[in-house]
């Protein structure tokens, strides 16, 4: 365990993506600062292997695993039910799922599927949860962001990348949605105690892409000596679910545990309005602002 300010004992932390790479780290070192963590997986199999060696590793008996395809909204709506009836508070909520799609896909809701996973399932499950995370605050919100978004422009008019898609410009795409949700979602919560950052992990060498097919992972290993080792890009995460220094910190972007400006168009406020309602909209949530009761 880890002692003093650095310590998370008795807290709650909600990892996604937490099976694998930078999610699995995260969630090991929050259990190991004695947080209680609930680790959020697609397979049942690779979730319940990863509890148990974050509990071997970690000494933690805090350590549970919660299954969900975040692409399903209706998935995203039973993993926060089954959250509440396991916890009646949320200290830190780590949205770290995500892919990118070599060739276009659907959602189960027939939404395109970098789109639905990468930013809707950020937005429905922060929104699911956000009355129990602000009747717990001081509480955090961490979304893995990118800075595959420096470029991205948001078109509202091809939403689902029915048009020429490529892949990793859609993908693009959804990590700028990332950072104009996290910085309008900062904007709506001021004041509760809630705080909301985005991050940059670095190119990380993990299994992320591999979904892609037999070229994308015969590829993967030419860029690895590029890429950073899961834990140096879990860094940044741990920092702004669990340092001190950045307690009551919001709205940022963060590269290599210090705040970096993010592109131009990330700051466009009338851009995450629009994205928002649209978020709204395709979800059939209504998230009420830090001044609604």
């Amino acid at each position: 365990m880890v002692a003093g300010d650095q310590s998370m004992e008795g807290k709650v932390c909600l990892v996604t993506g937490a099976t694998s790479g930078i999610g699995a780290v995260t969630a090991e070192a929050l259990a190991g600062r004695g947080g209680v963590v609930a680790v959020v997986g697609r397979s049942a199999e690779r979730a319940a292997a990863t509890v148990e060696r974050i509990r071997r590793r970690t000494g933690s008996t805090t350590v549970e695993h919660l299954l969900a395809d975040l692409s399903s909204q209706a998935e995203v709506r039973r993993l926060a039910e089954a959250f509440a009836a396991r916890h009646d508070r949320l200290d830190v909520l780590v949205n770290n799922a995500g892919a990118v799609f070599t060739r276009r896909r659907q959602s189960p809701d027939g939404l395109e599927l970098t789109f639905a996973l990468n930013h809707l399932a950020y937005f429905l499950l922060t929104g699911l949860l956000l009355d129990t995370l602000r009747s717990s605050a001081p509480s955090r919100v961490v979304n893995v962001s990118s800075d595959a978004h420096q470029g991205a422009r948001i078109d509202f008019d091809d939403l689902q990348a029915e048009r020429g898609y490529r892949g990793f410009t859609v993908y693009g795409r959804s990590k700028l949605a990332n950072l104009l949700f996290t910085y309008e979602l900062a904007r709506r919560l001021e004041g509760t105690g809630v705080t909301v950052n985005a991050l940059h992990p670095g190119v990380v060498a993990t299994r992320f892409a591999t979904n892609n097919g037999r070229v994308v992972r015969l590829l993967q290993p030419l860029f690895r000596p590029f890429m950073v080792s899961p834990e140096q890009g879990a860094r940044t995460v741990v920092h702004l679910a669990a340092s001190p220094e950045v307690e009551g910190v919001t709205g940022g972007y963060f590269v290599k545990e210090r705040p970096s400006p993010s592109s131009g168009v990330s700051y466009d406020t009338a851009a995450a309005e629009r994205l928002w309602q649209v978020s709204e909209e395709l979800t059939g949530l209504t998230v009420p602002s830090g001044d609604d009761s």
